[in-house]
Formats: C-alpha cells, structure tokens, sequence
C-alpha cells in the first residue's frame, strides 16, 4: 500500500470517527421533542438528518464498497415524524459508521479505481469514500446548527482554539485534529485517481 493510499483511507475513517461523537452529544443536548423539531414541511429536523446519514453511509460503504445487499428507503428518511428516541439514533448511528469504517480499513488498495455503480451514479471506490465523508460532514455542520439554534448553548468543540492557543493546537494528539497534509494528501489522491474517468457529478447525491 502507497503512502497516499495509506492517509487516504486512514484520513476517512478518522474523520467519520471524530464526526459521530459531535452528533452524539448533539443528541444529548435535546428532548425527543426538540429532535424531531421541524420549522416547515420543507426542513429536515435532526432526527430525519441522522436517520438520512445512517441510510447514505450503509447505501454507498457498506452496500456499494462493502458488498451488502443494499436496503435504503431514502423517502422514509425524510418521512418519518418520531419513532426512534436519541438513545436509539445515536446507538444506529455509532453502529453503521463503526460498520463502514470497518469496511474501509479492510479495503485492499488497488480497489479504489475500480468502479461502481451507487444510487445510478458511475463513481471509483475513492470517490464513493470521499462522498460519504464530505456528505457526513455536511449535514453533522447542520446538526450542530440546530443543536445551538434550538438550545442556545455553546457546543464547545473548538473551545481550545480560544485565545490563539495555536501551541495547544499543534499538541492536541492527530486524531483531535484535521492533520492539513492528509488533508493535502487525500486531496492530490482523488485528483489522481479520476483524472482522465468520465463520471457524474456526485456533489448533490445523498
């Protein structure tokens, strides 16, 4: 395994490992009813983001790159009204990320050119990863919105910034922190390997 294969895929499994603890505390934070809080029929409430990022991680890693028979109900995600407490949210949540990540870090390195077909879309083994971290991401920076906007409290997770402490930064152990040259190294790694493929755009698959 090459260097840049190695931080790639140690990169992405960090990243999901370091992002469900956020949500998770999130989850602490509210009462059912605040998480299943919605302003508008057209607004997702946290539980429907968390149901969603359980459904997008299982559909495209654990299914599309992993094998597994693929069972998304994508609709039902955004549907659903209840049914499930925070305790139950965060434990599916824990369980399918711990489930992928396991899949990632068996993942053999000349797979990650292969390609796949996931949600109609033609993408590589690296790019269907790369998707699900950015998506995971994205909607965890949602979560953690309405987290603040719906309990008016500081979440904290960068509360050792403070100050321009930038010597404590630079002490925290890696996996506290986004460590820019894997960031680099993942970055120049997709570049490489769909340089030259004809795929669709992944940006707006969820």
């Amino acid at each position: 395994m090459s260097e840049t294969d190695r931080l790639f895929l140690e990169c992405s499994i960090r990243r999901l490992n370091e992002l469900v603890p956020r949500i998770e505390a999130c989850l602490g934070k509210l009462t059912p009813e605040q998480v299943w809080a919605r302003g508008g029929e057209n607004e997702n409430a946290v539980g429907n983001l968390v149901l969603h990022l359980c459904g997008n991680v299982r559909q495209w890693i654990i299914a599309g790159v992993g094998g597994r028979l693929d069972m998304r109900d994508r609709d039902g995600e955004f549907a659903a009204r209840g049914g499930a407490s925070t305790a139950e949210l965060g434990a599916r949540l824990r369980e399918t990320v711990d489930e992928a990540t396991a899949v990632i870090a068996a993942l053999a390195p000349e797979r990650l050119a292969a390609q796949l077909v996931i949600q109609g879309y033609r993408v590589s083994v690296l790019e269907a990863i790369y998707h699900v971290v950015e998506h995971f991401s994205m909607h965890t920076g949602q979560i953690l919105f309405a987290t603040k906007m719906l309990t008016g409290t500081d979440l904290g997770f960068y509360r050792h910034l403070a100050g321009g402490s930038q010597a404590r930064r630079k002490a925290l152990p890696i996996d506290k922190r986004w460590d820019r040259r894997s960031v680099f190294v993942v970055d120049q790694a997709s570049r490489a390997l769909v340089q030259g493929q004809t795929t669709k755009a992944t940006a707006h698959v969820a």
